[in-house]
């Protein structure tokens, strides 16, 4: 007789007015399972984790956890029994102990206070037990991602979680901190935890999990084993369609520099440096890719070449003119375009219309105004034309951003910021939190902008992703850069250098 599976999903539905966002979901998750969920954005895998963490209500179906009938109110149900989650966005309090983060809300206590002594050696006893090495006393603040990740996976297995989600884990991460973070999955699966793997990214899921399930759509439409699936087939099942998983590009054929930035200093809101003395150039017809581990100067960077804030010196030239100090609008005039790595904090106008978002670039000159006065229906003409042409799904010129699915919303951003005279693209993050089908988009949009003859800087997280688009790499460590590599360098050697491997070899 098969073994009673320690989770089951029977026929959840989930509604938000007409829309179903999960569309009666069958899943089960055995004792020691690494199971993977896959599918777009939008097709409900992050509704369907919130019904099983307590979040959402279903509007129909069951939830079985060894055999019996689970009702969760709230997270804190799911808690108790058992279920843990660990957040793409962690949920830590950087001025508290790692200690103190972990057992926050279960202290264990000496009369009415804390008892830190025994709160710290359970944090050492549970953190040898799972081979999540960490040091209880640093605050985090001072610890790096992979560092606050442990944290938050312990704070789990210390409410004693049987089953574990893990959201996008790896999206922060370097490929050494990635291959750490595989051990550890291995090794809680051995000691019998079971963990729900969510990710974008097919080839890791092929490496970590036993089982895939794929939604689409709301539904779930197939389940199968890891072993002897493919990423070409899974992404299929993620799209309904084929799908193109490798970039093709002809070899770039780069021409005169239009972006050139030299000696170029930067602070941080915190008032310290965070680009230190950098310099570089990106050439016409080229993309050059910036890789790196988050935290190192690519944010103020990418804020100090777009406008949005001040280097404290340096230069920045667009086309040779230094727009150094600028502002943004001085940048946007020089032929600057920006596709931020927030698109709802900062490239759009999440409650204005699309015909409104695009033309925030452009809505002070003809045909979209003349003397002031603004043209709704040109607006309006000019924007369906970009929704045709950027393929934006689910929503007309009149119809608010904030409607849209995020690939939707990325779509809308990327067609405002090449239209036009964009001489420069600066390319921040362009395919975080996306699917299969809009990450292919998107990068044959960049790739067809490259070859138009524009300079295009990709700052991504994503390894594959500079390796795939970019046809040089600069690796940036505490805000300079660390190294130059053509795409051919392998991410084993772009790891060493992110985490500042060349300047200890040499130093």
């Amino acid at each position: 007789m098969a073994e009673t599976p320690l989770l089951e999903l029977r026929g959840i539905t989930k509604r938000f007015g007409n829309l179903v966002a999960n569309d009666h979901i069958d899943l089960d998750v055995a004792h020691g399972e690494v199971h993977a969920l896959l599918g777009e954005n939008g097709a409900g895998k992050s509704t369907l984790m919130n019904v099983l963490y307590g979040l959402y209500t279903p509007d129909a179906g069951d939830i079985l956890f060894e055999g019996k009938p689970l009702h969760l109110r709230s997270p804190r149900d799911a808690i108790q029994v058992g279920i843990g989650m660990v957040h793409q966005h962690f949920m830590l309090i950087p001025v508290m102990t790692v200690t103190e983060n972990i057992v926050l809300a279960e202290e264990p206590r000496k009369g009415v206070l804390m008892d830190y002594g025994k709160a710290r050696e359970t944090v050492r006893d549970i953190s040898e037990r799972y081979g999540l090495a960490v040091r209880p006393d640093d605050k985090i603040e001072d610890i790096g991602v992979a560092q606050q990740q442990r944290v938050e996976i312990l704070k789990a297995l210390y409410r004693k979680a049987r089953i574990l989600i893990l959201d996008e884990p790896t999206a922060v991460l370097t490929p050494q901190e990635a291959g750490e973070l595989f051990a550890v999955v291995k090794s809680l699966r051995e000691q019998g935890t079971s963990i729900i793997f969510i990710s974008h990214k097919l080839g890791e899921v092929l490496e970590i999990a036993d089982r895939i399930t794929v939604l689409r759509r709301g539904k779930a439409v197939g389940t199968e084993p890891a072993e002897g699936a493919t990423e070409q087939g899974l992404a299929e099942q993620m799209v309904g369609r084929s799908v193109l998983l490798r970039v093709e590009k002809k070899p770039a054929t780069p021409t005169d520099p239009l972006l050139t930035v030299r000696d170029l200093h930067v602070n941080d809101t915190r008032g310290l440096e965070a680009v230190r003395g950098l310099s570089m150039e990106v050439r016409s017809g080229e993309i050059v890719g910036i890789a790196g581990v988050d935290g190192n100067g690519q944010t103020e960077l990418v804020e100090a070449l777009t406008g949005l804030v001040s280097p404290t010196s340096g230069v920045i030239e667009i086309g040779g003119k230094d727009v150094a100090g600028g502002g943004a609008e001085a940048s946007f005039e020089a032929g600057m375009g920006h596709i931020p790595e927030d698109r709802q904090r900062f490239g759009l106008v999440l409650d204005f219309t699309l015909s409104e978002n695009l033309a925030l670039r452009e809505f002070h000159s003809p045909p979209e105004s003349t003397i002031g006065f603004l043209w709704p229906r040109r607006m309006a003409r000019r924007a369906r034309t970009l929704l045709e042409e950027f393929d934006v799904r689910g929503g007309e010129p009149q119809t608010p951003a904030r409607s849209l699915s995020g690939g939707n919303q990325q779509k809308v951003v990327i067609a405002r910021e090449v239209s036009g005279d964009r001489r420069v693209l600066v390319a921040s993050q362009p395919t975080r939190g996306l699917d299969v089908g809009a990450i292919e988009f998107v990068h044959r949009r960049l790739v067809e902008e490259r070859d138009k003859g524009r300079a295009i800087l990709l700052v991504s997280f994503e390894l594959e992703e500079i390796l795939s688009l970019s046809d040089r790499i600069l690796v940036m460590y505490e805000g300079r850069i660390a190294a130059e590599h053509p795409p051919t360098v392998s991410e084993a050697q772009l790891g060493i250098d992110m985490t500042g491997g060349r300047r200890a070899a040499t130093a």
